[in-house]
């Protein structure tokens, strides 16, 4: 399963758009540069940075994801998906590195964050 059929999960009946959201309320922000600080903050900086730079993106667990957000808001969010806090989680950790890696092809970080444009232009990271 890819970026796409997470964020599908994720976005329920609003599919990939909606899984972006899902994806920006459980972190709290709405930036791509945020939600890479959130996960840094919680030992996941070399994981973070392998999303950016070129080469292999480096995986990250449901569990690291569970760490790195609001108790509170996982489970809301859980809630509204119809899914488990681990699930939710899991399709995260499963979408993250590539929706990172597809933001940053130069292997640095954009002058404009790609996570904080309309959902339209989001989109265009399809794999």
């Amino acid at each position: 399963m890819g970026m796409q059929d997470s964020l599908d999960k994720l976005g329920g009946q609003q599919g990939q758009e909606g899984g972006m959201a899902t994806i920006q309320k459980l972190f709290g922000c709405n930036r791509m540069q945020d939600i890479m600080s959130k996960l840094s903050k919680n030992g996941l900086s070399q994981q973070v940075q392998s999303w950016v730079a070129k080469g292999p993106n480096q995986p990250i667990s449901g569990g690291d994801v569970r760490r790195a957000v609001d108790p509170g808001v996982l489970s809301q969010v859980a809630k509204q998906q119809g899914m488990s806090q681990q699930e939710v989680c899991d399709q995260v950790a499963k979408a993250l590195p590539e929706m990172v890696n597809k933001a940053t092809p130069d292997g640095k970080m954009p002058s404009e964050d790609p996570f904080s444009k309309s959902t339209s232009d989001t989109k265009k990271m399809k794999v």
